[in-house]
């Protein structure tokens, strides 16, 4: 096979967290140019994409790619393509799939170039409204499902840099029982629905926070933003 000499590019491209018109005039006109859409689910970006009148292709990226869909995507982007990649909320990469791909390119191609489009992050979306102290802090992703979960709350008990982690709305209620079992002593923050028509910021001490889920359980949905620091 002859490939192109146009170099190809992998544009990672941030997504609206929620509201679908938190997305930059880039992000819009790169997405339309793009070959085609990589994404974790073609259903979530198809919506996106129709939103704003974007007629891309989207094809299914996910954390279970094959070794043969890696190689698919990289022969086109070194064959000259130019491909996206998002992932259903927010900036791909941080707590995502998308970042072996990137890794791949990284490292086994010297003619792609690889582009950030940045926009949306729950962590500095989250960050920017709870009032906590400081100019740094230490992300850790999503809590462990069972094991290092013990040490994942002595970690976040113990840090002095406030701490920011995701949780879904299956096992908020039992991450909030851990902090407080950890004896976390710090202001607790939990961010949820951000950018939506709900979005708040509920913070308190772990018990203080624990409480007041257990008696607004209809609001345990959506996705956890869970910020632990002094505020100002």
């Amino acid at each position: 096979m002859v490939l192109s000499m146009e170099t190809g590019v992998l544009s990672v491209v941030a997504t609206p967290i929620g509201n679908m018109e938190d997305i930059t005039l880039r992000a819009l006109r790169v997405l339309g140019d793009a070959d085609y859409v990589l994404c974790e689910d073609t259903r979530v970006t198809g919506k996106l994409l129709k939103h704003h009148g974007i007629e891309a292709t989207p094809k299914r990226y996910d954390a279970h790619a094959s070794v043969s869909v890696h190689e698919a995507i990289i022969e086109d982007l070194q064959g000259g393509k130019h491909i996206a990649l998002v992932s259903d909320a927010g900036t791909p990469g941080v707590s995502d799939p998308g970042v072996l791909l990137v890794a791949r390119v990284l490292h086994e191609t010297s003619d792609v170039r690889v582009e950030t489009i940045p926009g949306p992050s729950a962590v500095t979306a989250a960050f920017s409204i709870a009032g906590i102290s400081g100019n740094q802090f230490t992300f850790l992703g999503f809590v462990p499902h069972k094991k290092g979960r013990h040490t994942f709350f002595a970690r976040v008990a113990e840090s002095e840099l406030p701490v920011i982690f995701y949780e879904s709305p299956h096992r908020i209620m039992k991450t909030l029982q851990a902090l407080v079992d950890a004896d976390v002593g710090k202001t607790v923050s939990i961010a949820r629905e951000l950018t939506k028509l709900h979005e708040e910021v509920v913070q308190g001490s772990a018990a203080e926070v624990l409480a007041y889920f257990e008696a607004n359980s209809d609001k345990v949905r959506g996705e956890f933003v869970v910020l632990i620091g002094d505020t100002v």
